[in-house]
């Protein structure tokens, strides 16, 4: 792992397991009252990997979700006999909570007059060059979920040969980002996958993702994404 020390707070990048959970129903376009459990699960762990992967501090509500969503799934799994009756179904142990989170996020929204995601999405008002340039598109904020599905397709495209060489002059975050700003000043916007242009390994890869966070907590760079295409665009602030 590059940068060992380098360490991403969750707290400042997202919220919590819910949100995690609500974006994976989401993304898989199922319903809050019949979720595909083990299906969710799966993603959800493989989410954790990917953020333990790259030293993200994963707070304890996270494994606690895990754990969960794996007793639900075993529950699943226990055949049910006729001769017992209806028994409840053990999805309502993250459903009703799922519902409630839902009520007080939406509560919040009208009182603060804000988006769901709040101080956690990363946002600001675009200039009028940028308004001109996005004028035909429909466009929407991104946070940590759909940078980590756009970094997990960045990885599944690496060679296999190109393994992590951790070698003594290995770029570091701080110089990742001097590099990003650089470019950035240069075009004025980048896409997310021409971030990643020219990387030679993982390890160069992984670096480069983590200098995106960082630049993102410091308030750098504003990410946005069309609804159509798909493509993350990153601008520089």
């Amino acid at each position: 792992m590059p940068d060992e020390l380098y360490e991403i707070k969750i707290e400042q990048v997202f919220e919590g397991p819910m949100d995690l959970l609500l974006y994976l129903i989401k993304k898989n376009e199922v319903n809050i009252y019949d979720i595909p459990i083990a299906l969710i699960t799966d993603q959800y762990l493989e989410y954790l990997d990917t953020m333990k992967f790259l030293n993200i501090d994963l707070a304890g509500d996270f494994i606690l979700m895990a754990s969960t969503l794996a007793k639900i799934k075993s529950k699943m799994l226990i055949p049910v006999h006729d001769d017992e009756g209806e028994m409840e179904d053990p999805r309502e142990e993250i459903t009703k909570p799922l519902l409630e989170y839902l009520r007080m996020k939406s509560a919040a929204e009208q009182l603060a007059e804000r988006h769901l995601l709040g101080e956690h999405t990363f946002n600001r008002r675009l200039d009028k060059k940028e308004l001109i340039a996005a004028a035909d598109q429909v466009v929407i904020q991104v946070g940590l979920f759909e940078l980590i599905d756009a970094f997990q397709k960045i990885l599944k495209n690496i060679a296999p040969e190109q393994r992590v060489d951790l070698t003594p002059d290995a770029i570091s975050v701080k110089d990742k980002i001097a590099q990003v700003i650089e470019r950035l000043e240069i075009q004025g916007s980048l896409t997310f996958t021409e971030l990643f242009s020219g990387s030679r390994n993982k390890q160069e890869i992984i670096v480069t993702f983590l200098a995106i966070l960082e630049m993102v907590r410091l308030n750098l760079i504003r990410i946005i994404q069309h609804v159509q295409s798909g493509i993350l665009r990153i601008f520089y602030i």
